[in-house]
């Protein structure tokens, strides 16, 4: 029973021993320092007394009450001081938990802001549209060229997006801008003018329309003078007059609905030369 208990002291002892030199084992960004020791506690056998009662036959033939003293192995918890270097971290970094052997965790004095991550002793690793040393400046994106904003640029907290002006909206790719309402294009005209001899109908229609005029104005003349001088060819009497003007103005009318059907031929000309 001795031998059991001092070996099972002398394995506890080992197991102690071996963690102690692994926990201390140094990793990357721990530093040197003092050794420490710590409390151990381990399992101790000892030999423990006990006393049994019992009877016995006295002189007298008489019955007696004694003791008598047995002894065996018992087992009680021990403490010893054990020495453990401690390795503790750089300045600026931390364990992740306390199992770990690396200290990889930096610490930063300033908590980093807007999504930051510190990477580094009190230096932080900012997110696309911050910058500064804890990540509280805004960048301007709009101040550069890499915006690709077509007209406006608008800056936000972190952001940009791109606008456009008045009569225009933004693209599909949101960088782009297109008009509203399609501009109209510009008409192109045919060089060639009408044909010659459309030209030359017009111009005789033109002609005949001031030689009416001039009639009409001779016929209308006696209402306007006291004296009035027919034409030849119209009787000297006023309903002659008056009936002969009136059909100069039945001719000047049918005169304009020929030139006016005259132009929009031309027009259809036009834009057949232009197709």
């Amino acid at each position: 029973m001795h031998c059991i208990s001092c070996l099972l002291l002398g394995l506890l002892f080992i197991l102690s021993v071996t963690s102690t030199d692994s926990f201390a084992r140094a990793g990357r960004r721990v530093c040197a320092a003092a050794p420490e020791s710590r409390v151990a506690t381990y399992t101790k056998s000892h030999v423990q007394p006990i006393y049994q009662p019992y009877l016995t036959t006295c002189l007298g033939h008489r019955l007696c009450s004694t003791y008598r003293t047995i002894y065996r192995v018992s087992y009680r918890q021990a403490y010893r001081q054990l020495p453990q270097p401690v390795a503790s971290c750089c300045p600026g970094w931390s364990r992740a938990n306390s199992h770990a052997l690396s200290c990889n965790r930096a610490l930063c004095s300033v908590p980093c802001q807007n999504g930051g991550s510190c990477t580094f002793p009190s230096r932080c690793s900012c997110p696309p549209g911050w910058m500064g040393r804890t990540c509280q400046t805004d960048v301007d994106e709009c101040a550069g060229q890499s915006h690709k904003c077509h007209q406006l640029c608008v800056n936000t907290a972190g952001s940009y997006h791109c606008a456009c002006r008045d009569g225009f909206s933004l693209a599909a790719d949101n960088k782009a801008c297109q008009p509203l309402v399609p501009a109209p294009e510009p008409e192109t005209f045919s060089q060639a003018g009408p044909p010659s001899e459309m030209k030359e109908e017009v111009n005789d229609l033109k002609s005949r329309v001031e030689a009416l005029e001039q009639k009409l104005q001779l016929v209308l003349a006696p209402f306007h003078n006291l004296m009035p001088s027919a034409p030849e060819d119209v009787g000297a009497d006023p309903i002659s007059r008056l009936s002969h003007s009136l059909q100069q103005l039945d001719r000047i009318d049918s005169l304009s609905e020929q030139i006016s059907f005259l132009e929009e031929r031309l027009e259809t000309c036009s834009c057949k030369n232009e197709l």
